[in-house]
C-alpha cells in the first residue's frame, strides 16, 4: 500500500466513473446485498458480493465506512488461499471496515474498473475513491498491517464510522453445521495457511490414494502444486529468461505458471500452444502435460479452456 498519510493514492488509481452512476438492478438471489450504513448487521453481512450494477451502491457506502474490494475468480487458485483470511479480518475489526467481493469473470466492467491485470488484486474504497492495497495472495499478518494502514488513511479523510455488528446467534431451525473437513484435506489446508506446500501435496495425494474418486482432493493438488512451482519466482526474471529462450521448455512452461496464478489464462495458454507448435517429440509431450495440467485447474467448462483445448486437437490433427 502506498504511505498511508498521501492523499495522493486517492487520484487516479483506477477508473471508476463509467460506474459511478449506474442504475442499481435487483440483486440476485444467492448474492448477499451490501450493508446499510447504521445498520445493525450479523458479522457475515460484512462480507458481500457486489456487481457491476450494483456497485454505485457501494461507492456511496464508502463516505461512510471504508470498503475493502476482492477482485476474484473461481479458477484462481490464490485467490481461494487470500479470500478467506481478508473475510477473517474483516470480521474481526467488527465493522469498521466491509468487504466487496467481485467475480471478475461475471463483472467485466468492474474488472476493467480496477484495471485488474492480475487477480487476486485488493483495492480500498474511501470517499469514493480508490486506494491500491495490494495484489497477489500475501500473509494474514500483512493483511492485518495493510488494514491497520487504510484506517489511519480513511480517518484522515473523514472516513471514521462503522457498520453496528449484532449477535449472530443460530435459529433453532437452521440446518446443523457443515461438517468438517476430512482430516487428510485439514492437513492440507494447515500446510497451505503455513506455507509449506510439500506437506500439502503429501496430503492431497495421500487422500487421492485413498480415494481416486475425490475431486476436492485433485483440484486441491492441483492448485497447490501450480503454487509450489511459482512460490519465490521473480516474474521479471522469468520474463526474460522465456524471452531470450522462446523453445526452451521449462523457460516458457515456468511462465504459463505464473500467468495462471495472476489471473492471465489465456496468455497462458497462447504462449503453451504456440510453444507446442513449435517444437516435437518428447518435447511436444511435456508442453501438452502441462496444458491439459492447466486446463483441469481453470475448469473443463471455461470458453478459454474449450478454446485452447479446441487450437489444440487442430494442432495435434
Amino acid at each position: 500500500m502506498s504511505d498511508p498519510t498521501s492523499s495522493a493514492v486517492l487520484r487516479g488509481a483506477v477508473d471508476l466513473s463509467s460506474l459511478r452512476n449506474r442504475p442499481a438492478a435487483p440483486a440476485p438471489a444467492t448474492a448477499a446485498a451490501s450493508p446499510q450504513a447504521g445498520a445493525a448487521v450479523p458479522a457475515s453481512r460484512l462480507v458481500f458480493d457486489v456487481t457491476d450494477q450494483s456497485f454505485g451502491e457501494v461507492l456511496e457506502l464508502s463516505r461512510t465506512v471504508p470498503v475493502v474490494v476482492d477482485l476474484w475468480a473461481e479458477w484462481c487458485g490464490p485467490c481461494k488461499q487470500l479470500s478467506p483470511v481478508l473475510e477473517k479480518v474483516v470480521v474481526e475489526l467488527a465493522g469498521r471496515v466491509v468487504l466487496a467481493k467481485v467475480d471478475v469473470d461475471a463483472n467485466p466492467q468492474l474488472a476493467q474498473g480496477f484495471r485488474a491485470q492480475s487477480i487476486p488484486m485488493v483495492v480500498a474504497l474511501v470517499a469514493g475513491q480508490p486506494v491500491p492495497l495490494f495484489t497477489g495472495a500475501v500473509p494474514e499478518q500483512q493483511v492485518r498491517e495493510v488494514f491497520a494502514q487504510l484506517l489511519q488513511l480513511a480517518a484522515q479523510h473523514g472516513v471514521t464510522g462503522s457498520v453496528p455488528v449484532t449477535d449472530e446467534a443460530a435459529p433453532e431451525s437452521e440446518e446443523p453445521a457443515e461438517a468438517s473437513l476430512p482430516p487428510l484435506h485439514a492437513e492440507a489446508f494447515a500446510a497451505i495457511e503455513a506455507g509449506d506446500y510439500p506437506r500439502a501435496i503429501a496430503a492431497y495425494e495421500q487422500a487421492l490414494a485413498e480415494n481416486p474418486r475425490d475431486a476436492d482432493a485433485a483440484a486441491g493438488l492441483g492448485q497447490v502444486t501450480l503454487l509450489q512451482r511459482v512460490q519465490g519466482v521473480d516474474l521479471g526474471e522469468a520474463r526474460a529468461a522465456a524471452a531470450a529462450a522462446p523453445r526452451s521448455i521449462p523457460a516458457q512452461l515456468l511462465v504459463a505458471d505464473l500467468d495462471v496464478a495472476g489471473g492471465h489464462v489465456d496468455d497462458a495458454f497462447g504462449r503453451l500452444l504456440d510453444l507446442f507448435a513449435a517444437v516435437d517429440g518428447d518435447e511436444r509431450a511435456a508442453v501438452r502435460a502441462r496444458l491439459l495440467e492447466l486446463f483441469g485447474l481453470v475448469g473443463d467448462s471455461d470458453p478459454r479452456v474449450i478454446a485452447a483445448r479446441s487450437r489444440l486437437a487442430s494442432l495435434l490433427f
